[in-house]
């Protein structure tokens, strides 16, 4: 048994025992939120174990303030994102740049990556779990992709992964942040089995002392194990899909307050607190998705990305949303444009235009 803590202040653990490779995220106080060491400790075991013939797949999880698991990971570290982007620091560029190649690693690893995500599993939670070849939830976990309340939008690959869930569902998730439990995770198409809770420890640790034949046996073992849980029911979607598939923010937000439904009205309410401007960025960011593939989509986000903290000088939704929500806790964000209806598509139009040429872009290698 070989075990390496990385230079990330041990909050990126990888070990390998038996045929598996297995990492821990360990910043529990934080809940497990990425920072730019964690992304680049990530990327090098990641790397370096794609090479490494002893290891038929990788698994990952994350830890609570009593242990493992109970916590996958709840996103980017916020607090870092709202400094950097207030003092314009250089690492913000180079977080998003290597969060987004961490991603489209995932999504394309060359063996089996098993994410177990216990608990919660946010924003840049997804985007280390999303392209996971097994998806694992079980009955705590707590599933979103909340960026419109931050003002910011379901990056990581959000749109990819959202503009495939079931009919409109994906624009119901990016513009709400609304959280789903395990069932409707694996109901959308965004896990692949529920485990109950107090099974992951012996399921994580049988998978390195058990003997496999081949990487396919170390997945089939696991999936064996899965649960049926219950999931929003079809009605329920249906209702989804005749608000969340009309044209324009404005028309759902409308439709919604006309409704006679508590469903309705409380989407509503909801979608009135988030960034207005950033609501359009969305929708509009899911229905271009629905069309590229994922590398695609990785390069808008980056370009979406830098447009949001950088290219609207002292208006960054972003900085505005972490401030209200993470820093001065005031909860009364300050959204320019205030209201839905005042936000125009010549305000939109900027965030989907790239500031760099194609062969200068950041990700150009993605493929």
């Amino acid at each position: 048994m070989t075990e390496t803590t990385t230079a990330a202040a041990a909050e990126v653990l990888a070990q390998v025992r038996g045929q598996v490779g297995f990492i821990t995220l360990n910043r529990p106080r934080a809940l497990n939120a990425l920072s730019l060491g964690m992304v680049r400790a990530l990327m090098e075991t990641l790397l370096a174990w794609q090479d490494d013939e002893r290891i038929l797949a990788v698994a990952i999880r994350g830890s609570n303030k009593e242990g493992p698991f109970g916590a996958f990971c709840a996103g980017g570290d916020i607090r870092f994102l709202h400094q950097a982007g207030s003092q314009g620091d250089p690492r913000l560029e180079d977080f998003f740049t290597e969060e987004y190649a961490l991603n489209h690693l995932i999504h394309h690893y060359s063996k089996p990556y098993i994410a177990f995500m216990d608990g919660i599993v946010m924003g840049g939670g997804m985007g280390i779990s999303q392209g996971a070849s097994l998806r694992i939830v079980t009955e705590r976990t707590k599933m979103a992709m909340p960026e419109t309340a931050i003002g910011l939008f379901p990056d990581v690959g959000g749109g990819y992964f959202l503009s495939r869930c079931p009919g409109h569902a994906g624009e119901w998730l990016g513009l709400t942040g609304d959280t789903i439990g395990a069932g409707d995770a694996v109901a959308l198409g965004l896990a692949d089995g529920c485990l109950p809770s107090d099974r992951q420890a012996a399921v994580w640790d049988a998978l390195g002392t058990e003997s496999f034949a081949d990487a396919a046996a170390v997945q089939a073992s696991i999936a064996t194990k899965f649960v049926a849980q219950e999931a929003m029911n079809t009605r329920a979607l249906a209702e989804i899909d005749q608000y969340f598939a009309l044209d324009s923010v404005q028309a759902i937000v409308a439709a919604l307050e006309a409704a006679g439904t508590d469903w309705a009205r409380t989407t509503a309410a909801t979608l009135r607190k988030r960034s207005p401007l950033m609501l359009h960025v969305v929708l509009e960011q899911i229905r271009r998705a629905r069309g590229m593939d994922l590398a695609a989509d990785l390069r808008m986000e980056r370009d979406m990305v830098r447009h949001c903290f950088f290219l609207r000088p002292g208006q960054s939704e972003t900085v505005e949303g972490i401030r209200a929500l993470a820093v001065d806790k005031d909860h009364t964000p300050r959204w320019s444009p205030a209201r839905i209806e005042d936000v125009t598509p010549e305000t939109v139009a900027p965030f989907f235009e790239s500031p760099w040429p194609a062969h200068a872009h950041p990700l150009a290698a993605l493929r």
